[in-house]
């Protein structure tokens, strides 16, 4: 993995709580976005822990750039922050998460390990900002996005409603009793009739369309499939 952080004594840290676990190397360290970039077209990490607030490159203008890698790594926003309306930023930018830095060991190998296996991680705080930018938008906002969603099918719609959520194929399929290969398809079939490129940009179209949170009972379309 990769750590990127302006400030050295928060990359040696993040290094500190790293080390101990098995599943994860840190393979390089960068000091800001141009250098992040460089390093992981150099060691190809899978994992990449950065600082959204740095000089010259940024986080968030970092992680677009690693997006465009044929293989490109899994991104971990970060910041020591109060959450601001960088979190979409962040999202919208291809990243699968938006930590705070003063998480827990566990809470930070939690969250490597999630984002691994293709799920997002989302600080409490980081939610709470989606939903207050989102509910800012105004009602037009998410009455288009609604409008949007009558393209899905109740199945379609369901598995939009837990990628809304965070959650990856394996949780969905477990969730709603069907197979992998079955949500694999509702996602694909999805993202195709909304005309969407990525599970980050579903889950904003979710977020906007009050799917999340919304039980699969209550989204008003029992007995279509």
């Amino acid at each position: 993995m990769l750590i990127v952080d302006d400030q050295a004594v928060i990359r040696s840290e993040l290094r500190r709580l790293v080390e101990p676990l098995p599943a994860f190397d840190v393979v390089a360290e960068a000091g800001d976005g141009a250098e992040a970039v460089a390093e992981a077209r150099t060691h190809q990490p899978d994992v990449v822990l950065m600082d959204v607030r740095m000089p010259h490159v940024d986080g968030i203008v970092a992680t677009a750039h690693l997006m465009s890698f044929t293989a490109p790594p899994k991104v971990l926003i970060m910041t020591g922050f109060d959450i601001d309306d960088r979190v979409l930023d962040a999202l919208e930018a291809g990243a699968c998460g938006f930590l705070m830095k003063d998480l827990s060991p566990g809470q930070l190998e939690t969250a490597m390990r999630t984002a691994l296996v293709g799920g997002r991680v989302m600080a409490p705080e980081a939610l709470d900002s989606l939903v207050r930018r989102a509910s800012a938008a105004g009602h037009a906002r998410g009455a288009s996005a609604r409008a949007w969603l009558t393209q899905l099918s109740g199945s379609e719609r369901r598995v939009l409603a837990l990628i809304g959520a965070g959650l990856t194929n394996a949780q969905i399929a477990r969730q709603l009793h069907l197979s992998q290969a079955s949500v694999k398809t509702y996602v694909s079939r999805a993202l195709t009739k909304l005309g969407l490129e990525n599970r980050t940009q579903a889950a904003i179209l979710a977020y906007e369309a009050g799917l999340v949170g919304v039980r699969g009972d209550d989204l008003g379309l029992r007995g279509k499939a």
